[in-house]
């Protein structure tokens, strides 16, 4: 049985699991960069029996499935993986198995966004190695308020840090009622509403048809001039035009950011360029803690198939 592993950028992946334990005469290759376009991939791929791929870092759309005769097993780390045309692995037999993820470290590092740039800390620290001291004013969070789009399970943890922090925190989602704003401690507002008066504005929803381009130019043109915009979901939320222009001409008054339309972002991506920005490469996911599981998972989803009682199967929708 041939293995591979994609994309594992941080090189980790032989060192967090017991691979030993697979099949005796398996072989296991681990690729640590992205492999590059589909005929790429497919040139890459073609020999292996099973590939474990991280999230949604390469995609497999029907057209890459139906180049790689070989492929028997997929395994995907996390629950979900939009790059991954679950029917074209249906129609081709080919099981696609999950893994658990732990803790919610995308909440963490949503905080971690707003205090860089509440706080002014990657300005300061880069002036203070510079040899400046204290150029500019930082923000206070408590008595400010705090807009959340979409409140569930992460969004319900990033407004309790809000809290702590004495914010007034406020939510809207489209399918978000007033109950269960209530039982966060939240008050569900309308979308108009969130943009216009939140002094911070943080996105934490699912990409679907539906929440696409959620937020569009109207959102991100009634915001206040001194806001901060978050995104640590996916970009597909966000009109990204309408953001880079807000960001460019001094509209809002910063983004943290944590994902973009093209990942890894290309060297000369207009992201690099934008005032007031703290850019992170897509670590909202990227724990040691998580990265553990994902991988003792794929190993479990693995061995269970071979033994023909796969685990955590993904089903199309």
């Amino acid at each position: 049985m041939r293995i591979a592993i994609l994309d594992d950028y941080q090189g980790v992946a032989r060192d967090l699991a017991d691979w030993s334990q697979l099949p005796v005469g398996s072989s296991l290759t681990v690729f640590e960069q992205p492999l590059g376009n589909q005929d790429a991939v497919t040139a890459a791929l073609e020999p292996f029996d099973v590939l474990v791929i991280m999230r949604e870092r390469t995609p497999f759309p029907a057209s890459l499935i139906e180049r790689l005769p070989n492929l028997k097993l997929l395994v995907t780390t996390g629950a979900r993986n939009n790059a991954i045309d679950l029917k074209a692995c249906a129609a081709r037999g080919i099981p696609v198995c999950g893994t658990r993820m732990v803790g919610a470290p995308t909440a963490e590092l949503t905080w971690g966004l707003i205090l860089a740039l509440a706080k002014r800390i990657p300005a300061e620290e880069r002036a203070l190695r510079e040899g400046r001291w204290q150029t500019g004013l930082t923000g206070d969070l408590g008595g400010k308020r705090l807009g959340l789009v979409g409140l569930g399970k992460l969004g319900s943890k990033v407004a309790r840090v809000g809290q702590a922090f004495g914010m007034e925190v406020v939510a809207w989602s489209p399918n978000l009622t007033d109950e269960r704003a209530a039982e966060a401690g939240v008050t569900r507002v309308e979308k108009r509403e969130l943009f216009a008066t939140a002094d911070v504005v943080s996105v934490h929803l699912v990409l679907s048809e539906r929440t696409r381009g959620v937020v569009g130019a109207a959102e991100i043109g009634a915001m206040k001039p001194t806001a901060l915009f978050i995104n640590t979901s996916r970009a597909g939320l966000v009109d990204e035009t309408a953001l880079v222009h807000a960001l460019r001409h001094g509209h809002i008054g910063g983004a943290g950011i944590d994902v973009f339309p093209i990942e890894p972002l290309p060297k000369d991506s207009l992201w690099l360029d934008l005032p007031n920005t703290v850019l992170t490469p897509h670590l909202g996911y990227v724990t040691r803690e998580n990265y553990a599981v994902f991988y003792r998972d794929a190993l479990e989803d693995i061995l269970a198939w071979t033994a023909g009682s796969p685990v955590r199967l993904l089903s199309p929708a």
